[in-house]
């Protein structure tokens, strides 16, 4: 009778497990209806661009996303504040190893652990924390974001500010060199993400 229960409540929660993996649905993002924008700061001003999208999904439970992830192909670092000599010079540097190290780390990638309501200005309505990994490290990060979902299809925004130093991207940081002066490079960096994505 014992064996029976327990092989009862075994099949049930099969079937549970199967009916919450039907309702998850799996959204392509669409790297051509997405954008990645990066801005930076240092002492004697401020630099910004965009960095290609390469891929992602978006898992989705009704209209709450439940994981889900996305690629940033970083070999596609490009500064849109600069143009010519000073443009080509600040898009390889950041290529280099003194920064992203884009020959031995092309993706960046962050993988979506959990989400949860937000309230508060400027109609960001979710928070979404997840691990994003750069250069082969990876940290957790926290992050405010605009999400709509309708007829299938999600269309986010969202704003991720990055210690760079977390990921060994060290180069002109105050709180790794002395006597930097106006020639410091603020820690901090944001990535302004937005995303569209349908099944």
């Amino acid at each position: 009778m014992k064996t029976r229960f327990i092989l009862s409540l075994a099949a049930v929660g099969t079937l549970l497990f199967s009916f919450i993996a039907d309702n998850v649905k799996t959204l392509n993002v669409k790297p051509e209806a997405s954008k990645v924008e990066w801005f930076a700061e240092k002492v004697t001003g401020k630099h910004n661009g965009t960095v290609g999208l390469k891929s992602g999904q978006i898992e989705l439970d009704g209209n709450t996303i439940v994981g889900g992830s996305f690629t940033i192909d970083m070999t596609t670092i490009n500064t849109t504040d600069l143009e010519g000599e000073y443009k080509g010079k600040l898009d390889g540097h950041l290529k280099s190893a003194d920064f992203f190290d884009v020959s031995n780390h092309s993706d960046a990638i962050f993988i979506i652990k959990k989400t949860a309501p937000l309230t508060g200005k400027d109609g960001f309505n979710t928070q979404i924390t997840g691990d994003l990994t750069i250069k082969g490290i990876t940290n957790e990060v926290s992050f405010p974001a605009k999400i709509e979902i309708k007829d299938d299809k999600l269309a986010a925004y969202g704003e991720m500010t990055i210690d760079r130093t977390k990921y060994d991207v060290k180069y002109g940081s105050a709180n790794f060199f002395d006597s930097l002066g106006d020639k410091a490079i603020m820690d901090d960096f944001v990535l302004k993400i937005s995303l569209g994505a349908k099944i």
